[in-house]
């Protein structure tokens, strides 16, 4: 939530560290991605391009925003972020918690580029302004629209990395779990198609870098603190994306398959974006 993501009485009803997938499926059974901008054909790199030097005006509509393994998270820089109170920071530890927000915002019909990043400016102000913190409060935010958006400073870098960017979006739980902002709210209305997908396919791509289960360590902000967030029937749908993230996963092609088909194929392109160091 927006307003009051890590506020309000402490209600705790998770215990113990989530199992990993690792320990769950008896073996890594996805690929450890190569940062969050992926490598591919061409055209995909192309066409990443060309959303990454879009300009903001430009609406996102239903286009696939994500390639089969890594998403589209565009960065700080590119949504223009405040500068933040301080650094976050960063442990070499993964999370062993997803948490699912809801911004308790109006469900716009606006699906822009343009709208997700006025989203995001407008989420760091009140998060800095209103709430007093150093910066924005979770780690990764998700507008109607689908389009993919980095939260708190640090926070692509540390997942990169498999560590984690130290948020607040959790009252007492923020030194283990990252959290997932849906711009929204879903206590009667139903969760935009594009929204549900980048949602899957974000928790996909951190339980396959985490080596999370992810039966067991995607949860609702509700799990940890006493909230509605997020909302009724995004709540409800909880248990349908831990069947599918875990279906992606099982389907995830292993690291020898893909550094086969590398090698067979001639060399792995290298990606045409710049990498997040360059971006900021």
């Amino acid at each position: 939530m927006i307003a009051h993501s890590g506020e309000g009485a402490h209600d705790r009803r998770i215990t113990g560290r989530a199992v990993t997938r690792r320990a769950a499926i008896g073996g890594v059974m996805g690929a450890g991605l190569l940062g969050v901008l992926p490598l591919g054909t061409s055209r995909q790199n192309e066409a990443m391009a060309a959303d990454l030097t879009a300009g903001p005006g430009q609406g996102a509509g239903d286009r696939v925003l994500f390639t089969a393994d890594a998403p589209q998270v565009y960065t700080r820089a590119q949504w223009n972020a405040r500068a933040p109170r301080r650094g976050a920071e960063v442990v070499e530890r993964p999370p062993d918690h997803i948490i699912v927000h809801h911004t308790a915002t109006a469900n716009a019909r606006d699906r822009s580029l343009a709208h997700a990043f006025a989203l995001s400016r407008s989420i760091q102000n009140i998060h800095m302004n209103k709430n007093g913190w150093d910066d924005v409060g979770q780690q990764l935010t998700i507008s109607r629209g689908g389009i993919v958006m980095e939260g708190r400073n640090r926070s692509l870098r540390a997942i990169r990395s498999g560590g984690l960017a130290i948020g607040a979006q959790a009252l007492h739980h923020n030194q283990h779990t990252i959290g997932i902002e849906n711009e929204g709210t879903y206590m009667s209305a139903q969760v935009p198609g594009a929204l549900w997908r980048s949602l899957m396919e974000v928790c996909v791509w951190l339980c396959q870098k985490y080596d999370l289960d992810p039966s067991e360590a995607i949860v609702g902000h509700r799990d940890y603190n006493s909230t509605s967030c997020p909302g009724d029937v995004l709540y409800a749908r909880l248990p349908q994306l831990r069947r599918s993230v875990a279906e992606r996963l099982e389907s995830a092609p292993s690291q020898s398959s893909t550094s086969q088909s590398g090698s067979e194929g001639g060399s792995i392109l290298s990606p045409l974006l710049p990498s997040l160091d360059d971006l900021g």
